[in-house]
């Protein structure tokens, strides 16, 4: 049997991340996770928005692991006109790379076991896992980051809640400029035409050669419209989307199109000892409202450098002690920041009552006064936080309003 302090069942965003913090702050730490190398996953695809980098940032890994990815100013346009070239915080990263990037930051002094943890018992005092190569981890906390993987929580009896099935959809694909080398946009993000279309917007970003497009949808996943996407991609995403050629000129839909449905959902993990759920495994977020890092970041950032020394610092790890990190305010504000934006994204998306419809109208004319400010140098963006205060920045420094595709699984 091996013992350590912290075991990490998990390896990708939050519990690599998570593995890093703790290898650096020297505390025994055991990563187990089946894959010595992430492999290529549709999840998050970029980190955008100066509040959600400096969460990353404050992780004290960020910086390294930011200089692998694709930088690039973003434009924003609707009803194919273009309203403003925003300079942008906007780091482009496919998910594998930006999850293998942070295990590159994982010290030397963190144990990382290639395997599938298949059964896992707690108490107040110390957790027992089994491994699937027949080995044992004895760790004072168990740190669950496997996502939407449900076997473990199965067997400890914790509840899952679905908040909103089938919130959203996330699709993913590369497109090509058609009949040309480039396209004339840096980055760009395209804001839905009409409520009935349900897309909120479409965000196309480069990924070193490639241009990668996110696009979000709120539909059932047996709606006939995703498998038109799927039959006929660039006709069918025209076809919604009628204008946005003007922006991007024409072009292709290459290689694979990957579609992610998106359940909200949060798992009651409180009075469980010695476990402690982060990331997705807690709970998820919608893609198109670009929270989902935000709320990866916030979460290990809280654990490790506030409730883990914490606990350390005396005997046993019962519920009690565990529930102090769901009841953490800044943890709780993000989380509910993060909920209410998903519900208010979709209707100010879906919606057609006079209020929302009032609401889409006021964030165009908006995009359209910030980008006829901007060559004026007095373009300022306001970027709200989860703590409900707001982050200004002049035109020279101003965050991109697009989100990233968070994991949501």
């Amino acid at each position: 049997m091996r013992y350590t302090d912290i075991a990490i069942i998990g390896g990708g965003l939050s519990g690599s991340t998570a593995a890093a913090m703790l290898g650096r702050a020297s505390i025994s730490t055991v990563l187990i996770d089946p894959h010595a190398s992430y492999p290529a996953d549709f999840r998050v695809e970029k980190l955008s928005g100066h509040v959600q980098v400096e969460r990353f940032l404050k992780t004290g890994i960020g910086e390294s692991v930011l200089r692998r990815a694709t930088f690039a100013e973003n434009w924003i346009a609707r009803f194919g006109r273009l309203l403003d070239k925003a300079p942008s915080r906007q780091f482009n990263i496919l998910y594998d790379s930006l999850v293998n990037a942070v295990r590159d930051e994982i010290p030397a002094g963190v144990e990382r076991i290639c395997a599938k943890a298949v059964s896992l018992s707690t108490s107040p005092e110390r957790q027992k896992i089994t491994l699937s190569n027949e080995e044992t981890i004895s760790a004072r906390l168990v740190m669950l980051a496997n996502g939407l993987n449900v076997g473990l929580r199965h067997q400890l009896g914790i509840a899952r809640k679905i908040i909103s099935a089938c919130h959203s959809i996330s699709i993913g694909f590369d497109v090509v400029p058609a009949g040309r080398n480039s396209f004339d946009f840096p980055a760009l993000t395209y804001f839905s035409e009409r409520p009935s279309d349900r897309i909120p917007y479409i965000t196309l970003f480069p990924t070193g050669p490639r241009m990668r497009a996110n696009l979000f949808v709120y539909r059932g996943v047996d709606d006939p419209w995703l498998r038109e996407l799927r039959r006929a991609p660039a006709e069918t995403l025209n076809a919604a989307l009628p204008r946005l050629k003007r922006i991007t000129g024409a072009f292709d839909i290459a290689g694979e199109i990957k579609i992610r449905p998106v359940d909200l959902y949060v798992n009651d993990a409180s009075g469980q000892p010695g476990l402690v759920l982060v990331g997705d495994a807690f709970s998820t977020s919608c893609p198109a409202a670009g929270t989902g890092c935000d709320k990866v970041f916030i979460d290990v950032e809280r654990l490790c450098n506030v409730h883990i020394p914490e606990w350390l610092a005396s005997d046993g790890m019962d519920g009690a002690k565990i529930a102090t990190f769901y009841a953490d305010p800044v943890k709780r504000a993000c989380d509910e920041w993060s909920a209410a934006k998903a519900f208010e994204f979709r209707s100010v998306t879906t919606a057609t009552s006079p209020y929302w419809t009032a609401h889409r109208w006021a964030r165009f004319i908006a995009w359209t006064v910030q980008g006829l400010l901007r060559p004026l140098g007095g373009a300022i963006h306001l970027e709200p936080n989860f703590l409900g205060h707001a982050s200004s920045s002049s035109s020279s420094s101003s965050s991109s309003s697009s989100s990233s595709l968070s994991s949501s699984a």
